[in-house]
């Protein structure tokens, strides 16, 4: 039996459960476990290790989704005890944090709730409280092209989020807990230009310091990994420990009766935990102090068996121990970071000066990790390789060092405030450069590929990064190209695709025709957090939209237009048109929608309409109609009722298979007079789940019931496609099979 089969193959079983568009039954996986374990005794063994790890993972995943919030507490307020654990963050007055040690009368709880209390007091890590809160199932935007906030909640065993309406601080906090809180606090004190967030990043694991602008910038250019405790943190803290105990044992500095050896990764260890203390042994942290501990062992022992035995062992540990890191995505980018420097340094010939070997490194990084982003839906930086050749030394040496000696000197005056003084200066610095170079090189948001495109460009990426003189290697610039000009499907000539997007409690449409693309309204911004950024951006880049033929802002409200600064950031916009064009950005540069505008795209007809009447913010919304072959869809922004009545008898025919409900589903829109003249057969509702504001209100679905149409709703289909002209059923996101995402 080989042990490297062993271990691949269980990592294999274990792995695959991110691919799963489903859980096999529990009534299965059972049998299945046991006769992994009967096939370990035998010939098939492989298999045996695969089925267990397999098993075991699929296992892991079910336990974590039955201890989800259950369906009839969705939406419920109930009062409920838990204890604070991890850094409580705070932005824009809203406080956030999770919750354990559950308990509540009336109902059973997930293990874990992540919570949000709008202008509550100070939270506190370690802190018990009592609380009335509105629990909600864990459901995120759902979007193509996105991140997927519900994998990211089941990898944290989080069962459930909610809003808190009211508490009371029963226990205030004590122990480790709250020695780490107040450490944090005493970070965000001092003075470090500016730059106590970014510290308290490095330092502690706490990236709430940092605003949206920076994490921009670090986006950009690639050096996201730097503000967050990783492995690469941990290894440096390690390494330095291990290396000082190796140079006193070569100068003759180290007692002879004392082995250098053991002391040396005893001393590496010891700094890799109380680094993890410091930060708080979230996953990522736990994951480098497993792989730390392995590398160690096998210095220490086990050299003989080659480094791919020990990381395919740490790779198994790390699994093994909770099977939904597969979740993360800072699990596959670290193991495939690793991997990446085993295919490209290990088994070479000769040496490399130390700056081509670090000049390698990085272009390795960016070139070997792109099929992962690509898979994972995130941005890749073009700007990384050059930024952090200059970044990952800078921190590295300077920067982490002076701050993780200026917080351990906290207690002595002046020393620690001076020393993280110092490094929030050679922080700022980083981050002014870091600023221009991403000014100059913004990160670039790939198209969706197939599957047969991307295991194409993987291929292609593994064959260049082998050594020069391997056969077939020029050959994997050719396989790059479906990868990175992907086959983009357009609509055909008279037909047109248009996407409801998943933007909450707001709208965004997007309608593209062969040749040209239009986006109607632009999603909602609420202060730091920009769905324009985070999701319209990201979704049309995705869907291969890099040019706007026009945007069309129904009015001025943020729900409509507050991301309409970051779409025209991210994209070339060739014009804005508004119902209200005073009340947005100058730099919009909007023109005013006119009633009765009609234009054709590709075969496909566009008409706009105004009230020329209207008083108030929601009546002016400019509303537009599009039509291929016959098939129409109108959408009227946040029309009111009286505005709903003006248009119907301004128009001589309103009939439309498609309705995009005004307002939300606010009462105020979607009058009897307008959905008798449009007589859709489907309406289409774009809100946010728990909303506030009741919508879609009962009185308005009541009324599309009876007409009678189908209500689509994207707080419970997630982004929905429309292939106009088609005359076929809308395409919901949500409804795509993967496992942890809640129906």
């Amino acid at each position: 039996m080989s042990l490297h089969s062993g271990l691949a193959a269980f990592a294999a079983g274990l792995l695959l459960l991110r691919a799963l568009p489903m859980l096999p039954p529990v009534w299965w996986l059972w049998p299945q476990l046991l006769l992994g374990v009967l096939l370990l005794a035998g010939r098939g063994w492989r298999l045996g290790f695969f089925l267990v790890g397999l098993s075991w993972a699929s296992l892991a995943a079910q336990w974590a989704l039955d201890d989800r919030l259950e369906p009839g507490l969705d939406g419920q307020t109930r009062w409920l005890e838990g204890r604070v654990v991890g850094l409580p963050q705070r932005n824009d007055g809203v406080a956030r944090f999770e919750l354990t040690d559950l308990t509540s009368r009336r109902a059973r709880l997930p293990g874990r709730l992540r919570l949000a209390w709008h202008g509550g007091p100070e939270i506190h890590a370690g802190d018990r409280w009592r609380l009335a809160v509105t629990l909600k199932q864990p459901r995120g935007l759902v979007n193509p092209a996105t991140f997927d906030y519900e994998a990211w909640l089941l990898g944290r065993h989080i069962g459930g989020t909610g809003s808190v309406k009211a508490g009371e601080r029963l226990e205030p906090a004590e122990g480790p807990a709250a020695w780490r809180d107040q450490l944090r606090q005493r970070l965000l004190q001092v003075d470090a230009h500016g730059r106590q967030g970014g510290l308290a990043a490095l330092v502690m694991g706490d990236g709430s310091g940092l605003d949206s602008k920076d994490w921009r910038i670090l986006q950009d250019t690639g050096t996201t990994h730097l503000m967050v405790i990783s492995g690469q943190h941990i290894t440096l803290l390690a390494s330095v420990l291990y290396g000082f105990v190796a140079l006193l044992a070569r100068f003759g500095f180290w007692p002879g009766r004392v082995p250098w050896l053991p002391a040396a990764c005893a001393a590496a260890f010891a700094g890799a935990l109380g680094y993890g203390f410091l930060a708080g042994f979230d996953v990522p942290v736990r994951r480098a102090c497993v792989m730390i501990a392995v590398v160690l062992l096998w210095r220490l022992r086990f050299r003989y068996l080659g480094i791919v035995t020990p990381l395919l062992l740490a790779l198994c540990l790390v699994l093994l121990t909770d099977p939904l890191v597969v979740l993360q995505p800072g699990f596959w980018l670290s193991f495939g970071a690793v991997a990446l420097l085993l295919l490209v340094f290990g088994g070479r010939l000769g040496a490399w000066i130390w700056w081509q070997a670090w000049w390698r490194a990085q272009w390795t990084m960016a070139l070997g990790l792109a099929p992962l982003m690509v898979a994972l839906a995130l941005p890749i930086s073009i700007s990384g390789p050059l930024a952090n050749l200059v970044a990952v030394p800078w921190v590295s040496l300077i920067v982490l060092p002076l701050g993780l000696l200026g917080t351990l000197s906290l207690p002595v005056p002046v020393i620690g405030e001076g020393l993280l003084w110092l490094a929030g200066g050679a922080l700022d610095w980083l981050f002014i450069l870091l600023a221009w170079i991403a000014g100059q090189w913004p990160a670039w948001i790939p198209e969706v590929v197939s599957l047969w495109g991307w295991a194409l460009g993987a291929l292609g990426v593994i064959l260049l990064l082998l050594p020069a003189g391997i056969p077939l290697r020029a050959l994997g610039a050719m396989l790059l190209l479906p990868a990175l000009f992907p086959p983009s499907p357009r609509p055909l000539v008279g037909h047109a695709d248009i996407w409801l997007l998943d933007v909450g409690q707001g709208l965004s449409v997007l309608v593209r025709t062969r040749e040209h693309a239009l986006l109607y309204d632009a999603g909602p911004r609420r202060g730091d957090f920009d769905l324009g950024e985070r999701i319209v951006v990201p979704v049309l880049r995705g869907l291969g939209v890099d040019r706007l033929d026009l945007m069309l802002l129904s009015h001025a409200d943020s729900d409509h237009a507050g991301g309409a600064s970051a779409v025209q950031r991210g994209l070339a916009v060739e014009g804005v048109v508004s119902g209200e064009p005073d009340r947005l950005p100058a730099e919009l540069a909007a023109s005013g929608c006119k009633a009765g505008d009609e234009w054709s795209w590709d075969g496909v007809r566009f008409a706009t309409w105004q009230w020329p009447g209207a008083q108030d913010s929601n009546d002016k919304s400019c509303v537009l109609s599009v039509e291929a072959r016959g098939e129409r869809m109108l959408l009227s922004g946040d029309l009111g009722a009286r505005g709903e009545a003006a248009w119907v008898a301004g128009t001589q025919d309103l009939r439309a298979r498609w309705l995009v409900a005004g307002h939300h589903g606010s009462r105020t829109s979607s009058s009897p007079i307008l959905l008798r003249a449009v007589a859709p057969e489907r309406v289409l509702i774009s809100r946010g789940a728990h909303n506030p504001y009741g919508h879609p209100h009962p009185l308005v679905v009541s009324r599309i019931m009876g007409l009678p149409a189908a209500i689509l709703d994207t707080a419970e289909r997630g982004a929905l496609l429309i292939r106009l002209g088609h005359y076929v059923e809308a395409e919901a996101y949500r409804d795509k099979p993967v496992f942890w995402r809640e129906k």
